[in-house]
């Protein structure tokens, strides 16, 4: 009788989410969103979650800094891998970036904590067999960046007088870097036999793994808590600040550190879209006939190419390459590593499950 409500209730909330009623293909397991993470978005962060189709609307394809033609026109979410053809295609803004135009700046949840008017996640489930399943939350934000605003924890490492290389008597207070026009994000919560067993966090170019049990709940119950950095949005299981200059380790103070708090709180599950992913045949399928598939099989970059020298836009700490303001926009879930062996993607690094909250 439980599972019955528990479907009933489901199938409702998604029929919502897309404001038509659902044709069901096959039944989203229940424990898909009674176990899905609840997002602390950064208080003071003003790149909230972003629409995933609204980002086509004033962004066009480019290879190599050149409009490409034989490009759908317009671009859609169902027909978005046409450009797979094409060339390393970057989904370019129409505007400059550097003009604030609205649409990087995303959907504050309401008071539901809903992204109200914006699909931005993508909820997709590999099902391994004999009960093992992944489920990816896949969060979607229309700008990212790395404000590097502490040097107080650069100034306690070296011994220059508290003086990073001269940088604090030429005015240098902080850096922007790493500005990019789309930002990809993502937990990934592993079950066996619909009880959730582990939970990855991405971080940067890394992220963290963790025991199901150790992590914190949503008010004491049972969907784990996520906290978004401010601006870089990466995620992490605790509030605070972290460093995280060397992976798989993630310090409270460091060379490079990222700020969480527990500002708005975000339910992804409220509009997603909702994906099943055949690890075999390559394949995604929607639950529901109002889900786009195409845009899944994109294989490019959701912003801009990383500004060269020559742009008057680009900037780069006394020249050294990796500190550059903008750098290229990410790809999208499906160079996520849907189809894990381990927690963790298989990134060369080692594979750390913590069966303890720490930073």
């Amino acid at each position: 009788m439980h599972l019955i409500a528990s479907t009933a209730s489901l199938l409702a909330l998604v029929s919502s989410t897309f404001g038509a009623p659902l044709t069901k293909r096959e039944a989203i397991p229940s424990y898909v969103v009674d176990y899905a993470p609840m997002v602390y978005l950064y208080s003071a962060d003003p790149y909230r979650p972003a629409d995933i189709k609204s980002q086509l609307d004033p962004t066009h394809p480019e290879v190599d800094f050149t409009a490409v033609s034989g490009a759908p026109d317009p671009l859609t979410l169902d027909n978005l891998s046409k450009l797979n053809n094409l060339g390393d295609v970057y989904l370019t803004s129409d505007d400059n970036v550097e003009t604030n135009p609205a649409w990087l700046y995303g959907v504050t949840p309401n008071d539901d904590h809903k992204t109200d008017g914006a699909v931005s996640c993508a909820i997709i489930v590999n099902d391994h067999g004999a009960g093992q399943v992944d489920v990816f939350y896949m969060y979607f934000y229309a700008f990212g960046m790395f404000y590097f605003d502490d040097l107080r924890s650069i100034y306690s490492c070296i011994d220059f007088g508290g003086d990073f290389f001269g940088l604090k008597a030429l005015g240098f207070d902080g850096f922007n870097i790493g500005n990019h026009v789309g930002d990809w994000e993502h937990n990934m919560v592993r079950f066996q036999d619909g009880k959730p067993q582990a939970i990855w966090y991405s971080q940067h170019a890394n992220g963290e793994a963790f025991k199901y049990s150790v992590v914190e709940k949503y008010e004491n119950a049972i969907r784990p808590v996520v906290y978004s950095a401010n601006g870089s949005h990466a995620n992490y299981a605790i509030k605070g600040d972290h460093d995280h200059a060397i992976p798989n380790i993630n310090l409270p103070q460091g060379l490079i550190e990222d700020h969480t708090d527990a500002g708005p709180i975000w339910d992804p599950t409220l509009s997603a879209f909702y994906v099943k992913y055949d690890a075999d045949s390559s394949i995604f399928t929607a639950y529901d006939e109002n889900t786009p598939i195409d845009w899944l099989k994109f294989t490019g970059h959701w912003g801009d190419q990383q500004y060269p020298k020559s742009d008057s836009r680009q900037e780069t700490i006394l020249g050294i390459d990796g500190t550059q303001k903008y750098t290229g926009g990410p790809t999208g879930p499906e160079d996520k590593q849907l189809n894990r062996t381990k927690v963790c993607p298989d990134n060369g690094n080692d594979c750390i499950l913590r069966s303890i909250l720490v930073p």
